[in-house]
């Protein structure tokens, strides 16, 4: 009778362990899968929108007015005729305050 109780307790292990093999690990692996897809999908969200801006500015940058204000700015271009002149800031000046003695 020992013999047989010991098989049954095997079978019933053996079940116990088909059961998680059919039914927890795959789950685990599909949750973790989920969350995995999840946080690609967010990165591809974030990725369309600054792909998006790029595409924006790109098309602002073949405007003529943007050439034209780019040139000026940062290559100091001017069109014949024209002068340029280069504006600086004034130079600040201290002044000092005497101080009464006590």
């Amino acid at each position: 009778m020992m013999a047989l109780s010991r098989g049954r307790v095997a079978l019933i292990a053996l079940g116990i362990v088909a059961i998680l093999f059919v039914f927890v690990f795959p789950t685990r692996s599909y949750l973790d899968q989920r969350r995995e897809v999840g946080a690609k999908q967010h990165d591809v969200n974030v990725l369309k929108e600054q792909n998006d801006k790029l595409s924006a500015e790109v098309n602002q940058l073949q405007t003529p007015a943007e050439i034209e204000r780019m040139a000026r700015e940062q290559f100091h271009m001017v069109y014949p005729g024209e002068q340029p002149f280069n504006v600086s800031p004034a130079a600040t000046t201290t002044t000092t305050v005497p101080v009464a003695a006590p």
